[in-house]
C-alpha cells in the first residue's frame, strides 16, 4: 500500500507527465467535439490553434499568465483574418508578408515573452495559409483558430492553479542534474594519465557543460523572478530561491581553479591525493544528481554519509603530504585551498534543508534577482531601436526569414506547385538565426518528414475509420510536443502524420498530400539553406573577435569586483551575483560561437584550433577568478590590497588594450612571498591570493597572443563569407 502511494506521488510530481496528460486533454477536445457535432472540418483548424498555443506557452505567474494569452489570441485573430482577407490579392499579399514578418520577428526584441508570442503569430500565419479554403466566410477559420488557442489556455491554466511551482521546481532540478554533469566533468582534470590533447579536451568538455549550466541558471532567473513579484510570502518560493542562490554558490567553487592541473597531476601521479580529490568531486557530483532528483519527486535530500569518510582520508593524505615535501609549500597550499573549497560545498549540500529556516525578509538585500523586464514606453522604444541595426543578430534573422517567405510565395505563385504553403511552413520552422542551428534542423526536417510521411501512409491505409485516425491524431500531437525539444527529427515525423490525418478529414486528401509534403519540406528546406548562406550571413567567425573583447570585458569586471570585496568584506548583494552571471554568461556564449565554428565552411582550420585554445585559456581564468571569489573576505595587508588594484589594471590592459605584460607585479608577487617566508606567517588567505594572481599572469600572454591572432582576418577565407 505504501509502496503504491508511494509512485503515485512521484507520478504526481512527474512533470513531463503532466504536460502530456494536460496536451492530450486538449487535443481530444478538438478531434472529437467537432465528431459529436457532425462539424468534422473545424478539427484542422481547432489542431492547429492548439499546436500554435502549444508553441507559444510561456511560464509566468497568474496575473501575466492571463495576460499573455490576452495578447497571444488577439495577435492569433489579427494575423489569421489578415491572411484571409489579403489572400486574394498576391500582390499585397506578398508586400504584406514581407513587412508583417519583419515586424513580427522584431517584437522578440521586447523580451521574451514577446518573441514567443510573435513567433506564434507567424505559425498561425502560415496555418492559415494552408486552410485558407476550408470556409466560405473569411472570420470562421481565424476564430476557429483562436477557440483552439483559447482551449488550450484553459486547460494550461488549470494546470498551472493545480501545480504553481512545479515549473520551477523542474528547472531547479534540471539546474542541479547540470551542476552534477558540471562536476563529473571536472573530474577528468583529475586524470593521472591525461596526455597534452585529452587536457586540452577536457577543458573544452568543461567548457561546454558550463554553458548548459549557465542557460539552465538563466532560465531559472526568470521563473523565480516572475514568481517573486506575484507571490513574495510563499514558502515554496523561498525554498527554491534558497536552492538557486545555493547552485550558484557551489558553482563558484566547483569552477575554481587553484592551481594548474596539468602540472598538479604530473607532479603527484603517484600519489593517492589525485584520487581522493577526484574521488570527492564525482561523489560530489553523484550528490547534486540525487538532489535533483529529490527536488523532481518532493522527497527528502539525504546527504551521503561516505562524504565523512572521503575528507577524513584526504585530509590524512595532505598532512603527510606536508610532511613528505616540506619543500614544495606552494603546491601543499593550493591543494589545502582546493581541500577547503570542496569542504564548503560539502556544507552547503549537506545544511540545504535547514537553511530554508532564513526568512524571506532577512535575506532581501542579498536575494534580489535583476529585473530585465520592460520599464515603461521609453524602454520598448529603446529596445526596438537597439535592434533596427544589422549589428543586431535578431534584425538580420528579420530580414532573412522575411526575405525567404517572400521569394517563396512568389515561387508558389508562379509554379502553382500542389500544397505549396507547406514550403513556407518548412522555411518558417527551419530557419535559425546562425547557419549551424539551420544546418542541423534541414537534415532532421528531411528525414523526419520522410519517416512521418512513410508512417502516415499506412495509418491511413491500415486505419480507415475516422474514430481510428483521430486517436492517433491525438497521440502523435502528444508525441510531437513531448519530443519537440529533444528530438527533432521524430516530432517532425509526428507533426507529419498529424498534417496528413488533417488532410484526410478534409475530403480524403490524405493520400494525395502525402508525397508533395515530402517534396515541399525539400524545396522549403533548400529556400532556407539559401537564405542562411546569402541574406545577412550570421558566420560565427566575423563576431568572434567581439565575442573575445566582450568575455574579457566580464572576466576583468568579475575580477575588480572581487579585488573591491577583499578591500570592504565579503558581500553576496546584487551587484556582485550580477556581475558574476555576466562572466559565466560570456564564457558560456564564447563557448556557444566556437563550437559552431567547426561546421563553417569558410572559416580556416589553423584558426579553429586556435579558437578551442583561447576557449580553454579563457574558462581557465574565470576558474582562476572564481578560486579568488570563492574565499574573498576583508584584509588589513596594505601591500598585498595594493597589489590587488595593479593586478587589476595590468589584468585589464593586457586583455582590452593588448597591453605587453607588466613585470611589475610579478616583481612584488615574489617580494611579498620572501617577506611572509621570512616571517615564518602561515597566512593561508594571503598565499591563495599569491598563487591565484601567479596563476592569471602565468597564462596573460597567451591570451593577448591569441586574441591578436583571432581578432584580424586574413584574405583566407572564400569569396562567399563576404557576402
Amino acid at each position: 500500500m505504501n509502496i503504491g502511494l508511494k509512485r503515485l506521488q512521484q507520478i504526481k510530481y512527474r512533470a513531463s507527465l503532466i504536460y502530456n496528460i494536460r496536451m492530450a486533454i486538449a487535443f481530444i477536445g478538438t478531434a472529437f467535439i467537432p465528431y459529436f457535432l457532425n462539424f468534422q472540418i473545424a478539427t484542422i483548424p481547432l489542431t492547429l490553434g492548439v499546436v500554435a498555443a502549444g508553441l507559444s506557452d510561456i511560464d509566468d505567474r497568474f496575473t501575466i499568465r492571463i495576460m499573455n494569452q490576452a495578447y497571444t489570441y488577439l495577435g492569433f485573430f489579427i494575423a489569421a483574418s489578415a491572411i484571409q482577407l489579403l489572400f486574394p490579392y498576391p500582390v499585397i499579399f506578398a508586400i504584406s508578408l514581407l513587412f508583417a514578418c519583419i515586424a513580427w520577428v522584431l517584437l522578440g526584441s521586447l523580451g521574451r515573452r514577446y518573441a514567443t508570442i510573435s513567433y506564434g503569430c507567424l505559425v498561425v500565419s502560415v496555418y492559415s495559409m494552408l486552410g485558407v479554403h476550408l470556409f466560405d466566410a473569411w472570420y470562421i477559420q481565424p476564430s476557429l483558430l483562436v477557440i483552439g488557442a483559447i482551449w488550450y489556455g484553459i486547460l494550461s491554466t488549470i494546470s498551472y492553479l493545480l501545480f504553481p511551482i512545479r515549473p520551477v521546481q523542474e528547472k531547479l532540478a534540471l539546474s542541479y542534474s547540470s551542476l552534477g554533469n558540471f562536476l563529473f566533468a571536472k573530474t577528468n582534470l583529475f586524470d593521472v594519465d591525461m596526455t597534452e590533447k585529452s587536457y586540452k579536451q577536457s577543458w573544452i568538455d568543461l567548457s561546454m557543460e558550463n554553458s548548459k549550466l549557465i542557460q539552465l541558471f538563466n532560465e531559472m532567473k526568470i521563473s523565480l523572478l516572475t514568481r517573486l513579484k506575484g507571490d513574495r510570502g510563499r514558502k515554496s518560493t523561498r525554498r527554491s530561491l534558497q536552492y538557486y542562490f545555493v547552485a550558484q554558490d557551489i558553482h563558484e567553487r566547483a569552477d575554481s581553479s587553484h592551481i594548474d592541473y596539468q602540472i598538479l597531476v604530473e607532479h603527484f601521479k603517484h600519489s593517492d591525493i589525485i584520487f581522493r580529490f577526484q574521488r570527492i568531486l564525482s561523489l560530489q557530483g553523484k550528490a547534486c544528481k540525487d538532489l535533483s532528483d529529490s527536488i523532481r519527486h518532493r522527497t527528502k535530500y539525504e546527504h551521503n554519509i561516505r562524504f565523512k569518510q572521503a575528507f577524513d582520508n584526504l585530509n590524512l593524505s595532505l598532512k603527510r603530504l606536508r610532511k613528505n615535501y616540506p619543500s614544495d609549500p606552494l603546491w601543499i597550499n593550493a591543494l589545502y585551498s582546493l581541500y577547503k573549497n570542496l569542504k564548503s560545498i560539502d556544507s552547503q549540500l549537506k545544511n540545504l534543508e535547514t537553511e530554508q529556516a532564513i526568512t524571506f525578509e532577512s535575506e532581501q538585500q542579498e536575494s534580489l534577482l535583476k529585473d530585465d523586464d520592460l520599464k515603461g514606453f521609453s524602454d520598448i522604444i529603446l529596445r526596438i531601436r537597439q535592434n533596427c541595426t544589422p549589428e543586431s543578430v535578431l534584425f538580420r534573422h528579420a530580414i532573412r526569414v522575411s526575405i525567404v517567405l517572400f521569394i517563396s510565395y512568389i515561387f508558389i505563385q508562379t509554379t502553382h506547385i500542389t500544397y505549396g504553403f507547406w514550403i513556407l511552413l518548412t522555411a518558417l520552422f527551419v530557419s535559425q538565426p546562425n547557419f549551424n542551428a539551420t544546418k542541423r534542423r534541414l537534415k532532421l526536417r528531411i528525414l523526419g518528414t520522410i519517416m512521418g510521411v512513410l508512417v502516415g501512409f499506412c495509418i491511413l491505409f491500415f486505419v480507415p475509420s475516422t474514430e481510428g485516425q483521430l486517436l492517433l491524431l491525438i497521440i502523435s500531437g502528444v508525441l510531437f510536443f513531448e519530443l519537440r525539444s529533444k528530438q527533432y527529427a521524430q516530432a517532425t515525423a509526428f507533426i507529419t502524420i498529424l498534417a496528413l490525418i488533417n488532410f484526410n478529414l478534409d475530403g480524403g486528401l490524405g493520400y494525395t498530400a502525402a508525397v508533395p509534403r515530402i517534396l515541399d519540406t525539400v524545396i522549403g528546406c533548400f529556400f532556407a539553406w539559401l537564405g542562411v548562406m546569402f541574406i545577412f550571413p550570421d558566420w560565427k567567425f566575423r563576431r568572434l573577435p567581439r565575442n573575445i573583447k566582450k568575455a574579457f570585458k566580464a572576466q576583468c569586471d568579475y575580477l575588480s569586483e572581487v579585488v573591491k570585496q577583499y578591500h570592504h568584506g565579503k558581500n553576496n548583494g546584487l551587484d556582485y551575483r550580477f556581475i558574476r552571471r555576466t562572466a559565466h554568461n560570456s564564457d558560456a556564449e564564447l563557448a556557444s560561437v566556437i563550437s559552431t565554428l567547426a561546421t563553417e565552411p569558410f572559416y580556416n582550420s589553423a584558426k579553429k584550433t586556435q579558437s578551442f585554445d583561447l576557449l580553454c585559456l579563457n574558462h581557465t581564468l574565470l576558474s582562476y577568478i572564481a578560486a579568488l571569489g570563492a574565499h574573498r573576505e576583508k584584509i588589513e595587508d596594505s601591500d598585498i590590497l595594493k597589489l590587488l588594484d595593479q593586478a587589476v589594471s595590468d589584468i585589464t590592459g593586457v586583455l582590452l588594450y593588448d597591453e605587453m605584460p607588466d613585470l611589475t607585479v610579478t616583481n612584488v608577487l615574489q617580494t611579498i612571498r620572501d617577506r611572509l617566508s621570512q616571517d615564518n606567517t602561515n597566512d593561508q588567505l594571503a598565499i591563495i591570493i599569491l598563487q591565484q594572481l601567479s596563476l592569471m599572469f602565468g597564462i596573460l600572454g597567451q591570451l593577448r597572443t591569441l586574441k591578436q591572432s583571432l581578432s584580424y582576418e586574413h584574405d583566407d577565407t572564400s569569396a562567399f563569407a563576404s557576402l
